[in-house]
């Protein structure tokens, strides 16, 4: 079958570039500016700081039955994950945290780690993407686009309750500043809500019943603009606006890249993107007894990869995160100072009100049992509820 050539399929290791060539220009990563003259070495490790996500081998089949590797097919959700786990890393240790191997890391990292890894039970894991990806008309197995990766992990983000995301996906290359306003100030869950899926969070240590740090009066912002640069191949006419968004203190980066092969890309020198590849193959890794997870391999510690920005596929998605309302008001600004103001073919729109053409805007909320990752999740529950009767019974 298809999926069991992806098990046997050889571990794709792409070819680094050369280093960092010598000059003057800044590197931009993810709103921070790097010269390579003077702190090449803070550079390298803003970069190995990201988390790495790659193909794995070696996990429990997805939906029991499924593939236990997504070599092949899975680099778009790996791509997807990365990003996520940086609005998270900035959500919980903010934007100037570093990574060190061997370093005692505090007890969040770990925590976001956990939700990441190759488990059924672990709310960000290849198995909950690719059974919510089913809802979005993807087979497991099957390649997703930048779009299907934001809309999984927009109804992904309504089950984690630990990290509390508003997570905001927009429609026709336009952004609404009055649908993200009244979504980010949107109350917490119920306590009934919560109740009614604790035993998955006490299994699953990626989740959480108890909204911890939760913003009163604001819900920290996930943001994906997917879009289309060209028809074809990228219009030059978006170049100097993409690069910006990569200046912005709230930037995420982009997923994108060639068809059928997803980057996640993190900055640019030039005209050249910086990008974390998920093409490689790495053995699956389990947290430990005290909750801690081995983390070497979900840190990318050679040279970075670069493309020419013209070679980059048009379709993407560009994320942003904004912790508090006053972040996702300077992105306003920035935008329309850097980005809509010097442009006559606009990247995309940003509006105060909401298209009265368009349907009205309902904020997402925890979706009914369905045949995607929900069913996964109340069957863990009932899973569990079993397993404590039965425990009173052994008793």
């Amino acid at each position: 079958s298809v999926l069991s050539r992806y098990e046997n399929q050889i571990t794709i290791l792409s070819d680094y570039l050369e280093e960092f060539p010598e000059t003057d220009e800044p590197v931009w990563i993810l709103g921070r500016q790097h010269h390579l003259n003077t702190d090449k070495s803070k550079l390298l490790l803003d970069i190995s700081a990201r988390l790495w996500f790659t193909y794995r081998r070696k996990f429990s089949p997805i939906g029991g039955t499924g593939p236990s590797s997504d070599a092949g097919w899975g680099c778009m959700l790996r791509c997807g994950q990365m990003m996520l786990a940086q609005a998270l890393i900035c959500r919980h240790l903010g934007r100037d945290w570093q990574w060190e191997k061997h370093k005692k890391q505090p007890e969040e990292y770990h925590r976001i780690l956990r939700c990441f890894l190759d488990r059924k039970d672990c709310c960000y894991s290849i198995h909950q993407m690719a059974q919510m990806g089913v809802g979005e008309g993807k087979s497991i197995g099957e390649w997703f686009g930048p779009n299907t990766v934001a809309q999984v992990l927009k109804k992904l983000a309504l089950f984690d309750e630990w990290n509390s995301l508003a997570v905001y996906v927009s429609m026709d290359n336009t952004v609404v500043i009055e649908d993200i306003k009244k979504m980010c100030s949107s109350p917490p869950q119920s306590s009934g809500a919560a109740h009614s899926s604790a035993h998955v969070h006490r299994s699953a240590l990626g989740w959480n019943k108890n909204a911890a740090g939760f913003c009163a009066g604001w819900k920290p912002l996930l943001l994906i603009i997917p879009l289309r640069l060209g028809i074809n191949h990228i219009n030059p006419v978006y170049i100097d606006a993409f690069k910006e968004c990569f200046k912005m203190p709230q930037s995420l980066g982009a997923l994108g890249g060639k068809p059928n092969n997803a980057y996640y890309f993190i900055g640019f020198l030039g005209n050249e993107l910086i990008y974390l590849d998920p093409h490689t193959t790495q053995s699956f890794v389990d947290w430990e007894e005290n909750g801690t997870v081995d983390d070497e391999s979900f840190h990318c510690q050679q040279a970075p990869h670069r493309m020419k920005i013209m070679d980059l596929d048009p379709s993407v998605a560009l994320g942003f995160f904004c912790k508090e309302e006053c972040d996702f008001d300077n992105w306003c600004s920035l935008v329309q100072k850097e980005i809509l103001k010097q442009q006559s073919l606009r990247m995309f729109e940003l509006v105060q009100k909401h298209p009265p053409h368009w349907p009205p805007f309902i904020p997402p909320a925890k979706p009914e049992v369905t045949t995607t990752g929900a069913e996964l999740i109340e069957s863990t529950d009932k899973l569990f509820e079993l397993e404590e009767e039965f425990e009173i019974l052994s008793v």
